[in-house]
């Protein structure tokens, strides 16, 4: 399962809608970097945030979901409490070949202050923007910035067609805008 490059990235991007939009080469300039690298893509956050909060001392299952655990913000910088996290969405649209699975690693600059990143991979034909999880892990309040780099995808080609695609089972989280929540 060969990791592709930064030219096989561009293409896909270009001329089969594989991300938009798409940023060609590392924006870096006083933000914290993001678009093409050597072999994945660093995705920028949106400006809509989630921020777990526990007034309401709700329980977080996942079969039944309480959206009253997050408080929304639209912001350019989004404050993350102390040991909470926030869910937030790429602003590139991506649509997944279905040949290509999808891994998602955290961007090193967040990651050396104790932010953590979380993203499932994004499967075969798999298509809308990427809900991320922003771990904070610090004992402090933690900056997310809006419009910056927030991870990095890595695509890996698989050696060939799979049977059945996140399309073929029409999956949940399909064709998402924004961040979406947990859904059974």
């Amino acid at each position: 399962m060969p990791l592709m490059p930064d030219t096989w990235i561009r293409t896909m991007a270009l001329e089969h809608g594989m991300i938009e939009p798409f940023v060609e080469k590392q924006t870096r300039d006083g933000v914290i970097s993001y678009g093409l690298s050597s072999y994945g893509y660093d995705a920028r956050v949106g400006h809509a945030f989630k921020i777990f909060t526990n007034v309401d001392a709700a329980v977080v299952d996942p079969k039944a979901f309480n959206p009253a655990s997050f408080v929304d913000r639209t912001t350019d910088v989004c404050i993350i409490p102390p040991n909470s996290f926030a869910l937030a969405h790429t602003v590139e649209y991506f649509r997944i070949p279905r040949e290509v699975l999808v891994i998602c690693l955290g961007k090193s600059t967040y990651a050396r202050c104790g932010i953590i990143v979380n993203v499932t991979p994004l499967e075969p034909e798999w298509e809308g923007q990427v809900t991320i999880e922003i771990s904070n892990t610090t004992p402090l309040p933690a900056r997310i910035y809006a419009g910056e780099g927030i991870c990095q995808f890595l695509f890996l080609k698989g050696e060939s067609l799979c049977e059945t695609s996140y399309a073929d089972r029409a999956g949940k989280y399909m064709r998402q805008r924004g961040v979406a929540l947990p859904r059974l």
